[in-house]
């Protein structure tokens, strides 16, 4: 079997380790050191899909629907965005490590179709926190894939945004029906209680890697109005 190439790598910020890109023929790899295994594959994106596909489900054909997706990773979360919502939609993207948004700009980004290059598409190079926390009724609908779910794994930051603080700030940051949905590695019953104490209607769904296997991941739902 062909070896891995290394194409890239990228500090997170506060010593959150270093983020090293590779490829196999058509396969890339995206890994964290001193964690085993992949933090992402360009062949398992099921469940990245899904997160857009449930989260912008009331949106259709919407006029000049707003979207936020939290986290570029390999780009699939927001192709399946764009396949989603109306050619009058704003769809931004919000990347904390620019060279991950360089990546998806090179070789990468023609495994989910190079959704960078959408004139719909919006780059945010920052803290998707930061984003969220200066915006009121500004998103119709919020993705978060940032880093393992509401248990970090490689940004500490990352924990305000799934805290009853950062909960708040996303329900302000959502338009009056808004929707805030969040990518987890599995369950999180703690994060439900707390999504329901910010005022969001929420369920929980289980959705695979690959269509009809793999591992299985969480996908928290939240509707900010009326019930789902």
């Amino acid at each position: 079997m062909k070896k891995w190439t290394t194409l890239g790598s990228a500090q997170i910020p506060n010593n959150g380790g270093t983020l090293t890109l590779a490829q196999r023929d058509a396969e890339f790899s995206i890994r964290l050191s001193g964690i085993r295994g992949e933090l992402m594959n360009s062949r398992v994106h099921g469940s990245e899909e899904a997160l857009a596909q449930l989260g912008c489900a009331r949106l259709g054909e919407a006029t000049g629907a707003r979207v936020l997706v939290g986290g570029m990773g390999m780009g699939f979360t927001l192709a399946a965005t764009l396949d989603i919502v109306a050619p009058s939609a704003v769809v931004t993207v919000a990347e904390l490590i620019p060279e991950v948004i360089e990546w998806n700009r090179g070789p990468l980004g023609e495994c989910a179709g190079q959704p960078l290059q959408d004139p719909r598409t919006r780059v945010h190079i920052g803290d998707v926190a930061e984003l969220i926390a200066a915006t009121e009724d500004g998103f119709d609908s919020v993705l978060l894939d940032v880093d393992n779910g509401p248990e970090g794994l490689t940004h500490s930051d990352n924990q305000w945004l799934y805290s009853l603080a950062g909960l708040r700030a996303i329900h302000r940051a959502l338009s009056g029906e808004g929707t805030l949905a969040v990518w987890s590695a599995g369950p999180d019953p703690l994060f439900v209680i707390r999504l329901k104490k910010t005022g969001f209607h929420t369920s929980v769904r289980s959705v695979r890697a690959r269509p009809g296997k793999g591992s299985h991941h969480t996908i928290f739902l939240a509707k900010k109005g009326a019930a789902l």
